[in-house]
């Protein structure tokens, strides 16, 4: 049954050798001059570009930076030595390019205006507030990674593996929120790389398990330290995510009861109507279409009281450009 799956994986005709699939994840095979030169100066260019596609909230620019991010090698170099059982300073890797992309995203957050409202922009709201489909999407890419990698016939595919598994970016908004003083959008975008890294690690690893890219085993104590180790930090990024889920639809039934209640609110309005809600930074943001004065704020918050928790802010947004600071629920 293993080999019928190994030759669905990678029939043996296109299946790349244990020494070639080393020489392309192991950064210390070889010339090693040049492959860590390569890998710090793409690292460094990518992180640039990534920074600079956030902040000006660049969709394009950002799936260059990806493109030619170079941290998935590592990565699942990782997985290669853990399959293989032994050490090839992937981790270090690892750790330094993420120490290094953060230090470019803090960097580029000074040029961030203080009046900036970091959840206005996309890039950066898109990554700060992962759910258990992240980590889904994720394992899957890592499968088609590890696939791609082991196979000669299906290289092309690796540049759509690095624009749908994150890691860069993510990075780079952890800079730039605790550059800006958002610690807690920083842990959301952190979670993010995490779980894409970890998927990234267990997807290799099953794959190259599979297709048989092991070595002699070592002490046990060993192997059940990495497998522990893996384990623990696979619990703790799914219930993350699990509880970044749950507040993500906590957070939407929230909004949709309070662009209920406003429409109530505006109802004697002729020509009125809520437009949106948002709830950013514990703050509701009602936007609202009123060709006259609204009705007084102080009768949306009464309403309010009991629909959402107490003490929240909330600030009507009107089409006229105004904002109306109406309190706080319950207040």
């Amino acid at each position: 049954m293993l080999t019928e799956l190994r030759e669905r994986l990678v029939p043996l005709a296109q299946r790349r050798t244990l020494d070639e699939l080393t020489t392309d994840l192991d950064l210390r095979a070889g010339d090693r001059t040049s492959r860590y030169s390569a890998f710090w100066i793409m690292l460094v260019l990518s992180s640039v570009i990534a920074a600079a596609g956030v902040i000006s909230d660049s969709t394009a620019t950002v799936i260059g930076a990806m493109i030619i991010a170079p941290l998935s090698t590592p990565i699942m170099g990782m997985a290669l030595g853990l399959v293989k059982r032994s050490k090839i300073g992937a981790g270090w890797f690892v750790l330094g390019g993420m120490g290094a992309v953060v230090a470019i995203g803090m960097v580029f957050s000074l040029v961030v205006p203080s009046s900036f409202e970091l959840l206005a922009n996309s890039q950066i709201a898109g990554r700060t507030s992962p759910g258990l489909a992240d980590l889904v999407a994720a394992i899957a890419t890592g499968l088609a990674g590890a696939i791609a990698l082991a196979r000669r016939d299906v290289a092309a595919v690796l540049p759509g593996v690095a624009i749908a598994i994150s890691l860069v970016p993510p990075l780079v908004v952890v800079g730039v929120c605790l550059g800006d003083g958002a610690p807690w959008l920083a842990l959301g975008a952190l979670v993010l790389f995490l779980s894409n890294m970890l998927s990234l690690v267990l997807a290799g690893t099953f794959v190259f398990a599979t297709l048989g890219y092991t070595a002699p085993p070592e002490p046990a104590r060993s192997r059940r330290r990495a497998v522990l180790a893996l384990s623990a930090l696979g619990v703790v990024v799914a219930a993350v995510l699990i509880l970044s889920t749950a507040a993500t639809y906590v957070i939407s039934r929230w909004e949709g009861q309070v662009k209920e209640v406003a429409a109530e609110w505006l109802a004697g309005t002729p020509d009125a109507a809520v437009i949106g809600v948002q709830l950013q930074a514990r703050t509701f943001f009602v936007a609202v279409r009123a060709p006259s004065e609204p009705p007084p704020v102080d009768d949306l918050l009464t309403r309010l009281h009991g629909v959402v928790p107490d003490g929240l802010p909330v600030v009507v947004q009107t089409t006229q450009g105004r904002q109306i600071a109406a309190g706080r629920v319950g207040g």
